[in-house]
C-alpha cells in the first residue's frame, strides 16, 4: 500500500522534494504539499483503492504523513471489508 500512496504522491503531490527522499512519518505539509495538492492526491487515492474517503477525514491529520494516509486507508478498505 505504500508504494501506491508514494506513486501517487509523486505525481499528484506537487512536492519540491522527490518522494523517495521522505520517510513514512515525514511531515508531507512541511515537504511541500499544499491544500490543493491534498485534494488532487486525496482523489487520486480514492480512484486507485476504490474508496470514498469521509468527512471525518478530510483533514490535515489524515494527509499529514503517509503513515497517516496508509492509516486512513487501512480503516476504510477494512470498513468495506466488512
Amino acid at each position: 500500500m505504500s508504494t501506491k500512496i508514494r506513486e501517487l504522491l509523486a505525481k499528484h503531490g506537487a512536492l519540491p522534494v522527490s518522494v523517495e527522499t521522505l520517510t513514512d512519518t515525514a511531515d508531507l505539509y512541511e515537504a511541500g504539499l499544499s491544500s490543493f495538492a491534498s485534494v488532487q492526491l486525496m482523489l487520486a487515492l480514492e480512484d486507485a483503492f476504490d474508496v470514498e474517503f469521509p468527512e471525518t477525514l478530510l483533514n490535515r491529520k489524515s494527509f499529514a504523513s503517509i503513515a497517516a494516509i496508509r492509516d486512513a486507508l487501512a480503516s476504510l478498505t477494512e470498513e468495506a471489508v466488512a
